[in-house]
Order: structure tokens, then C-alpha cells, then sequence
């Protein structure tokens, strides 16, 4: 088993329980860390037999697209967005960075990480 890292994906959404946050939006910056098989894409040196990180970045970036009050929810949404796209993830490390976010306090951000084996999941229903 070996790990693929996706770092700083960046992108700007509107998530949040306030009204502001669902019409302003904030900056958001997510780290994901797959654990997969390497050795099939290091024998064959071709993009079909790993997890492409252009697929792990897309399936972020659309999942980071639809607005949740929470960011657990998103989170969860991109654990299952990735373990039902590629069949070959084990695990999942997903850490979501809300920038800024609406407190009053001087944070620099705050955020949900989730670390999960596949063989452990139960996808949600509502998710």
C-alpha cells in the first residue's frame, strides 16, 4: 500500500448555518490523502492503474459545489464521492479548512478532518 497526497486544494463555496455565508461564501482549502495499491501503476507506468489526482481534485472541487449548512456533511459527501469512484482507495484522510470563517474572534480558520478505511464504511443516506 502506498499513499497519493492532493495538498491546498483551493476553492471558494458557500457553506455555512448563516444566511451571509450561503450568499457571500468563503475560501475553503481541502487536503486529501488516499491510501491505495502503487505497484500496479509502477510496473505499468500508465494513469489507468492508480487514482489519478486530477479525478481526486474533481471530485472535491464538484462536491465542494453544492452548499451544506455543515461542513461535516461535505466532508462525508467527499468520502463517498471517492470511495464509489474509485474502487481501489482503502482509506481516506480528508481534511476540510474553512478560512476565516464568521466569528467573532481572530481565527484563522477552523475544520473537519476524517480518516477512513473502506472497510469500515457505511455510506449516509442523506449525504
Amino acid at each position: 500500500m502506498g499513499k497519493i497526497y492532493v495538498n491546498d486544494i483551493r476553492c471558494y463555496a458557500f457553506h455555512g448555518c448563516l444566511v451571509e455565508e450561503t450568499k457571500i461564501g468563503t475560501c475553503y482549502r481541502i487536503d486529501v490523502i488516499v491510501t491505495t495499491c502503487l505497484e500496479a501503476s509502477a510496473q505499468t507506468d500508465t494513469l489507468e492503474d492508480t487514482v489519478d489526482y486530477v479525478s481526486i481534485t474533481a471530485a472535491v472541487l464538484n462536491t465542494m459545489k453544492k452548499p451544506c449548512k455543515l461542513i461535516e456533511t461535505v466532508l462525508y459527501k467527499i468520502h463517498d464521492q471517492l470511495f464509489r469512484s474509485h474502487p481501489t482507495i482503502s482509506a481516506l484522510d480528508v481534511h476540510i479548512h474553512k478560512l476565516n470563517p464568521p466569528i467573532n474572534a481572530n481565527v484563522y480558520s477552523v475544520g473537519v478532518r476524517l480518516k477512513q478505511k473502506r472497510k469500515n464504511w457505511v455510506p449516509k443516506g442523506n449525504v
